[in-house]
């Protein structure tokens, strides 16, 4: 029987079916069944536990299918998960560690929770970094639609095809490039913001308003979020600063030409500094960079407004006082051709101007203007005049140095070791070196004042006299000046010659004692510094070399100039050379001082 000795049964079940089948044998025995009907009792009783066998191997095929489905829907699902979050697989340990189906089971689906929780979490991960990065890229783009840098992401965070470190990584890596870029966009907005403040400051322009202009977020810069850093607020600043910028150069310069003007009519009017310092705060202008002018409020319309109104305030009372401003800027024309040794125009001189101004012939303000010319002028040939000039300088000092060079080698006392005669030693040995230099400086200022009148195309006028004529009578009158000196050597070397012959012939004659009945002086009075400087003498005829002619001497009086040069051809006069602060021999000479006009 099938029942018994079943490989399917264990020992147990076999034991209690055999006992059964013997308890129904014995009861069919008792009831006295047939062997026919026992047989097919016994075939239907087979059956039955046939069919009850199979049915419960459909029922555990089915159990298996469903257990194998499930163990491949959790592996399934595990493999997803874990190419969603970029993991390895781990499929391969859960098999080496589980036989049965039940097992497996039990195993993956632990894992797949895990996974499953894993999942959210980066997924939230994902999800925040997205949206910090639209809020970012909003900001950036100025609140449009334009999200063509975040397409890729936004179709991945859709999609969930993708949730591995590598792409978390990278989104992170864009934020912080986002982030960044807000931040350098942030602090470069706030500088343009502070530029903006400080040029309206200086303009005295409303600063909410041009900001707002702008963005109206940019007048609450304190609040991070509220700050608009788009591209359009960007290129809007740089507009801004720009064109504040140009406002400002453009106010500068009208506010320096009205200083100009105000300058002018300060020194014109002689105003008080009370009325000077009313300004003092924009005069600062003129001495600063565009850069650095800063001030709030220098530059805007009122500061310019009340400086054109004290231009027009002082303009009209110009008006009233013309002829004493014609009159002061032709002093100060004069004084300068005075101290630059140049001829001032006839054309404005102070009696011409004052007859035209009270005959009503000319308008004062022409003359004052032509007056103007003239000084403007007067200054820029001065500055081409400065090298020659300087130069002149220098031969005048030489020239003193050697009109005290002639007065110390005059006296007779020089040696004589008295207070500050070592003084006066180093002095004259100083003087030597400096007289030697004087032909150069003459040779030199002449090849330089002919070069001057080549590039200029006119001669250079030394207190309305050429120069060059000056230097050459003056190399003429300096070799005179030596031939005599020469002359009164021989002179006096023949007179010793003869006083020689005549002592060997006669015998010498003693010479009468000195009186000591006063103090005669050494020729020397004590300078600032306690030497001793020689006192000028009056020179005897044949005693001395003449007097050299420097352009003081020479200064309009060309005509006395030839006289004596003519007198110094035929007769030996001495006579002490000009210095710089000396007008005495001069006038002793012609009559008058240098620079005055000539006499007939």
């Amino acid at each position: 029987m099938l029942a018994v000795g079943s490989p399917f049964a264990s020992v147990r079940t076999s034991s209690s079916c055999n006992a059964l089948l013997r308890e129904l044998q014995q009861i069919w025995n008792d009831i006295g069944e047939s062997e026919a009907d026992k047989d097919r009792m016994l075939l239907e009783l087979e059956r039955e536990c046939l069919e009850v066998y199979r049915r419960k191997v459909e029922e555990a095929v089915n159990a298996k299918a469903r257990l194998h489905q499930s163990v491949a829907s959790k592996e399934a699902e595990v493999a997803t998960l874990m190419a969603a979050l970029g993991e390895l697989s781990s499929s391969s340990q859960v098999e080496k560690r589980s036989k049965t189906l039940k097992e497996k089971l039990a195993s993956v689906t632990p894992l797949v929770e895990e996974l499953k929780t894993k999942k959210e979490e980066r997924l939230k991960q994902f999800a925040d970094i997205k949206a910090q990065i639209e809020k970012i890229s909003v900001e950036i783009s100025g609140y449009s639609n334009h999200l063509n840098d975040h397409t890729i992401i936004n179709t991945l965070t859709l999609e969930e095809t993708d949730l591995s470190l590598r792409k978390l990584n990278e989104y992170q890596t864009h934020l912080r490039t986002l982030q960044k870029e807000k931040s350098d966009r942030l602090h470069k907005v706030l500088e343009h913001v502070s530029e903006v403040h400080s040029l309206c400051g200086v303009l005295g322009v409303d600063f909410g308003q041009t900001v707002s202009d702008v963005h109206p977020s940019l007048e609450r810069t304190s609040v991070e979020q509220a700050t608009n850093i788009s591209n359009s607020t960007l290129e809007g600043l740089e507009h801004t600063i720009l064109t504040l910028k140009a406002e400002r150069k453009t106010r500068i310069q009208k506010l320096k030409d009205i200083l100009t003007s105000l300058f002018e009519l300060w020194n014109l009017m002689d105003s008080s500094h009370d009325e000077k310092s009313k300004f003092s705060r924009i005069t600062s202008i003129v001495r600063v960079p565009e850069t650095e002018v800063t001030e709030p409020g220098l530059l805007s319309t009122e500061t310019i407004e009340q400086a054109s109104a004290e231009v027009e305030r002082l303009t009209k009372l110009k008006a009233g006082r013309m002829k004493q401003l014609v009159m002061k800027r032709r002093s100060e024309l004069e004084e300068i051709c005075r101290m630059t040794h140049i001829e001032a125009d006839p054309s404005t001189a102070s009696e011409k101007s004052s007859a035209l101004i009270d005959s009503g012939l000319v308008d004062p303000s022409e003359l004052l203007a032509n007056i103007e010319v003239q000084i403007v002028k007067v200054k820029e040939e001065a500055t081409s005049r400065r090298d020659i000039m300087d130069r002149i300088d220098r031969w005048l000092s030489a020239c003193e140095e050697e009109n005290w060079l002639e007065e110390y080698n005059q006296d007779e006392n020089r040696y004589n070791a008295g207070r500050g005669s070592h003084v006066n030693l180093k002095r004259a040995e100083r003087a030597r070196v400096t007289v030697s230099k004087i032909s150069a400086i003459v040779d030199n200022l002449i090849n330089r004042t002919l070069a001057w009148e080549d590039e200029k195309k006119t001669m250079f006028l030394y207190d309305g006299a050429r120069l060059v004529t000056i230097l050459e009578d003056y190399k003429l009158s300096r070799q005179h000046r030596e031939e005599e000196k020469k002359r009164h050597r021989d002179q006096k070397k023949l007179q010793d010659i003869l006083l020689t012959e005549k002592e060997a012939m006669y015998g010498s004659k003693p010479s009468p004692r000195k009186s000591n009945s006063f103090r005669k002086t050494n020729g020397y009075r004590a300078n600032g510094n306690g030497s001793m400087t020689p006192m000028p003498r009056r020179n005897s005829v044949g005693g001395a070399a003449p007097e050299l002619l420097t352009p003081r001497s020479y200064s309009g009086r060309q005509n006395g100039y030839f006289k004596e040069m003519r007198r110094l051809s035929t007769t030996p006069l001495n006579f002490v050379a000009i210095s710089k602060d000396d007008t005495m021999s001069y006038a002793s000479i012609y009559g008058s001082e240098p620079g005055s006009p000539p006499q007939s």
